[in-house]
């Protein structure tokens, strides 16, 4: 797919999915908007793109900060036509009547309300300018519990209905939304997952998870209208026919 001339904002840039979303899109000709807390990790991944790739430290937890990362972004680039929601955290690992209070608000303020800030930053430009894609990242904890994740999967059923009002709302004004659900990922999320020893997801071995790429490769492929049959839903890379489709083996 061509993306020469397109913009994509990509939150959780700094590593795992993002990092390698950011190369792919990259590599089909898009300016890529790098953003996470980790500024140093961002600056090397910048460099190793090149121009078409601005780096920007930011809290998504923050809205100032998101709303800014935007600015710049079309202050660089001069427009936005894909906002793509990753950032996201595991922590606290915790039964939820032994979970630190603060750390499970923290949670919050980056999982959910990070995308909420995403979104209400992004989306009034993109509107502007007649249109474009909004991609969140989801997870199968959106849908069911998993013990000792009672923040992510209560983040993540926040954002499964986030991602459903954005297109109740603004469908008619060109925005297609949908969200993808990777399944279990080789990310650094399950190596902290895999040291908490907790729950059967702990438990998988590391071959049982999918490459980051792949999850990137689908994201891209979300952006074409080949996948308009599922605006407004939730994609399940676990199904094979979803993989046949993107290209993945």
């Amino acid at each position: 797919m061509d993306m020469t001339g397109k913009t994509v904002l990509i939150t959780g840039a700094s590593r795992g999915i993002g990092a390698e979303a950011a190369r792919v899109f990259a590599g089909a000709g898009a300016n890529v908007a790098l953003l996470a807390r980790s500024g140093d990790s961002l600056v090397t991944l910048a460099e190793e793109i090149g121009a078409q790739a601005l780096a920007l430290a930011c809290d998504v937890s923050d809205y100032d900060q998101v709303d800014d990362a935007v600015r710049q972004t079309l202050d660089r680039f001069g427009g936005l036509n894909v906002l793509i929601n990753n950032a996201g955290v595991i922590e606290p690992i915790a039964h939820l009547t032994e979970a630190d209070p603060k750390a499970w608000g923290k949670g919050i303020d980056i999982n959910l309300k990070g995308v909420f800030h995403g979104m209400r930053a992004a989306v009034p430009v993109i509107q502007k300018a007649g249109g474009g894609t909004v991609l969140t990242v989801s997870s199968g904890a959106a849908h069911s519990p998993v013990e000792a994740w009672s923040q992510y999967c209560a983040a993540k059923a926040g954002v499964a209905m986030l991602t459903a009002s954005l297109d109740y709302e603004a469908r008619a004004s060109g925005i297609r939304v949908m969200g993808l659900s990777p399944g279990t990922v080789a990310t650094q999320m399950q190596r902290e997952i895999k040291a908490s020893g907790v729950n059967p997801v702990s438990r998988l071995d590391w071959s049982d998870h999918i490459p980051p790429d792949w999850p990137a490769h689908t994201l891209l492929w979300m952006c074409s209208s080949e996948a308009d049959e599922f605006i407004g839903a939730e994609i399940s890379l676990r199904d094979p026919d979803i993989r046949r489709r993107v290209g993945l083996v």
